[in-house]
């Protein structure tokens, strides 16, 4: 296939696309999917993921509707537009699932997710660790003479930013929970 296309009707110098197909620019976007709440629901979601070779970023799932025995799994995931929307057709079109919502093109929403993450140092390193935290509004949930563990909910890109800093100062390991995401207004 070549990349110049050509647009149909039209022979004017401004009728050509000079922009590579194959170069589209990848998206992130943050899908909430409603499905049942059965088992074996997750792993054909998963699965329609992996047997396309789709990439999940992060992936969070709890009941919401206990009467209604439904389930919310936010996923985030990266491709170009084109895949993004063949994603939410093939979700749409597996049996338990109720409802697909692109947050990220619907509108305004809020991400959060939670992080705890583990720092270990002494002196000059473990202040400068707490002086961090109270920026970054992380509370301390665990402390030894050693190390200290750190909670903090945020966007993924405030998580990221706080590890980041904790690196040289100590950061042993980090436990993230995944993006959870609501529409915002009504």
């Amino acid at each position: 296939m070549s990349p110049l296309n050509i647009k149909k009707g039209s022979t004017s110098h401004s009728a050509y696309d000079l922009r590579d197909p194959h170069t589209e620019a990848i998206e992130t976007h943050t899908l909430a999917i409603l499905v049942d709440n059965e088992s074996g629901v997750l792993a054909r979601v998963i699965g329609l993921f992996s047997g396309r070779g789709y990439n999940i970023d992060s992936l969070t799932v709890a009941e919401t509707d206990h009467a209604g025995h439904r389930s919310r799994i936010t996923v985030v995931t990266t491709g170009t537009p084109a895949v993004i929307e063949q994603i939410k057709a093939q979700l749409s079109r597996l049996v338990p699932v109720h409802e697909v919502s692109d947050l990220t093109v619907d509108g305004p929403s809020v991400q959060r997710e939670l992080a705890l993450m583990k720092v270990a140092g002494k002196g000059e390193a473990r202040i400068e660790a707490l002086r961090l935290a109270e920026i970054f509004r992380a509370h301390v949930v665990d402390s030894t003479l050693e190390s200290f563990v750190f909670e903090m909910t945020g966007t993924p890109e405030k998580i990221d930013s706080f590890a980041e800093l904790m690196r040289p100062l100590g950061l042993r390991e980090i436990a993230r929970t995944g993006v959870a995401a609501l529409a915002r207004g009504i």
